[in-house]
């Protein structure tokens, strides 16, 4: 049985099992924003039908990045990472990281997104997107 995604407004898996984050792209000026909405360009003002949906690539550049050691919501225990990920198709986002054993966020270093399990508020397990480090690990 598959199990279901945390946000799926937000973010998808695609055939392959790879992410992708639900953004949309301006027809009116190309801009891509992320997420979806309904409001208009962020960049030009167009709305309805110049807005289209578009699938991002869950790979991009560290850009920064906080620690967080105090938290009271559910879902997710401190300490945690929440990185500030430039993707590849444009938009900056913020996630929360996927960290191994030793090792720590470097700016600058590409990442791409992971789907991976937790338990939500009912203890029922779902996918949640994460963000973790490409390339040589510590």
């Amino acid at each position: 049985m598959d199990r279901p995604l945390a946000q799926p407004g937000l973010y998808a898996m695609k055939m392959d099992g790879h992410p992708v984050l639900l953004g949309q792209i301006c027809a009116a000026c190309g801009h891509v924003s992320f997420p979806r909405q309904d409001f208009g360009c962020e960049k030009c003002g167009a709305y309805g039908e110049m807005l289209q949906k578009k699938e991002l690539e869950a790979e991009g550049i560290l850009r920064s990045f906080a620690e967080v050691h105090l938290h009271s919501g559910k879902g997710i225990e401190a300490p945690f990472t929440i990185g500030e990920v430039a993707l590849a198709d444009g938009p900056l986002v913020r996630a929360t990281m996927l960290l191994h054993e030793g090792e720590a966020p470097v700016i600058g270093r590409p990442v791409s997104g992971k789907l991976c399990p937790q338990q939500d508020a009912q203890g029922e397990e779902e996918l949640e997107l994460r963000f973790e480090m490409k390339g040589e690990r510590a």
